[in-house]
């Protein structure tokens, strides 16, 4: 977990506490649909800050008896529970809110307490908007936010960019709802604004759900950490060819691999441990996070017989493709 992580988690919930203080006063004083709602919203955001740093803390235990792999799953379990008090707590809410007041409109009162407020609030959310960018823009590359953000293996610093994102929307449609409710004399506006808060909360919550049950079942490892372990087994002496390999991410800093490889078969069993040590040493030096690292003296016959009643068709083809891996064994 890097320390660029943690100061993000930090400063949004800080930021978030402050937003939802001055917000909930705002909506109780004007009575403000869409200030509710983003007070809501707000109340959210800062549970989930305070459920990730939990996620954090509890991840970093120790492996045991019970949890030989640790307990680095921990982190993507509270990212999703995360996902779903977004969704729970912050689209419902909202949509029910807006829905109600466009049933029972109410005019709104101070409206420049309602300007003040979102003022500060963007100002807060801004600031912790920028923090959590710039401890994701390294991870972004020619694809594009979104690609990084599924190639993430890291949710709280995604988690909390689409958080803060969101808000600063949310915060622009309250401003709206609430001019234009003022300007046309038209309460019902405002609970559009509301609904509309709610709606973009629904697919922030969608989107992080869907990245964070994909890492909590156990998703493969980056596609250039699989390549290079690839590359080092099959250039390895004494190693006639790599079959393949599968891997899981169980935390950000901690993957398993598995690797199928044929020896030389003139090797006896202490020379075959001596190959996988130096080969495991290598590895680690370029990724350090590969926490254990499997290998299984096999055949292509063997290796391709063995996917092929696990998935139930041959691995070579599409399957090693997907994988990033050579159609052939012998390639």
């Amino acid at each position: 977990m890097s320390s660029t992580t943690k100061i993000t988690v930090w400063a949004a919930l800080i930021g978030n506490l402050l937003v939802a203080i001055t917000k909930i006063a705002a909506a109780l004083f004007s009575g403000s649909s869409s200030m509710l709602s983003e007070a809501v919203h707000s109340i959210v955001d800062t549970g989930n800050e305070a459920l990730l740093l939990y996620g954090m803390w509890r991840s970093r235990r120790r492996p045991d008896a019970e949890h030989p792999f640790g307990f680095g799953r921990e982190l993507y379990f509270w990212s999703f529970i995360v996902a779903l008090l977004l969704f729970g707590l912050g689209s419902v809410a909202s949509i029910y809110q807006g829905i109600n007041r466009i049933v029972h409109p109410r005019t709104i009162e101070h409206p420049g307490a309602i300007y003040t407020v979102l003022g500060l609030s963007l100002l807060f959310e801004g600031v912790t908007w920028v923090v959590a960018l710039r401890g994701f823009r390294p991870l972004v590359g020619k694809a594009g936010y979104l690609a990084a953000i599924t190639e993430s293996k890291d949710p709280p610093q995604f988690v909390v960019l689409l958080e803060d994102t969101a808000a600063i929307i949310g915060i622009a449609f309250a401003f709206i709802g609430t001019w234009a409710s003022i300007h046309w004399d038209e309460p019902r506006i405002d609970g559009i604004a509301s609904v509309a808060i709610g709606l973009l909360l629904c697919v922030v919550s969608v989107l992080l759900a869907k990245e964070s049950k994909g890492l909590l079942i156990g998703e493969r490892a980056d596609m250039k950490l699989q390549e290079d372990v690839f590359k080092i087994a099959r250039t390895t002496n004494g190693v006639v060819c790599a079959n393949g390999l599968a891997s899981a991410q169980l935390a950000p800093n901690q993957v398993v691999v598995a690797l199928s490889l044929q020896f030389e078969a003139h090797l006896t069993t202490a020379g075959i441990e001596q190959i996988v040590v130096d080969m495991e040493e290598k590895i680690r030096l370029i990724h350090p996070q590969i926490f254990v690292l499997y290998v299984k003296p096999q055949s292509p016959e063997a290796f391709a017989a063995t996917q092929s009643r696990i998935r139930g068709k041959a691995y070579r083809g599409s399957d090693a493709r997907a994988a990033g891996l050579p159609d052939s064994p012998n390639t």
